[in-house]
């Protein structure tokens, strides 16, 4: 049996193949204004989810989202009993 390494603190961008990383990208910048998280907050969030116990292979234990994209949701908050966002 193939011993299989989890990634503690890895994005998806990080551990997923190319395709899926283009259709995310895709996807997030098709969000509309409105609901889009700008840049440097988007960009702030994800260093949070980076250097959260909480983050495995791109995922949030906690809610079980993938954290690139309920970070790019302006309204969308961090799911710990005490948010770090």
């Amino acid at each position: 049996m193939e011993n299989k390494r989890f990634c503690k603190r890895c994005l998806l961008q990080d551990i997923m193949p190319d395709e899926f990383i283009e259709n995310m990208r895709i996807y997030l910048n098709g969000l509309d204004d409105e609901i889009k998280a700008d840049e440097n907050l988007y960009q702030e969030r994800i260093r949070l989810c980076l250097d959260c116990d909480n983050l495995n292979e791109g995922i949030c234990r906690l809610c079980g989202c993938f954290v690139e994209y309920r970070a790019a949701i302006k309204k969308r908050a961090c799911p710990a009993i005490h948010s770090r966002w």
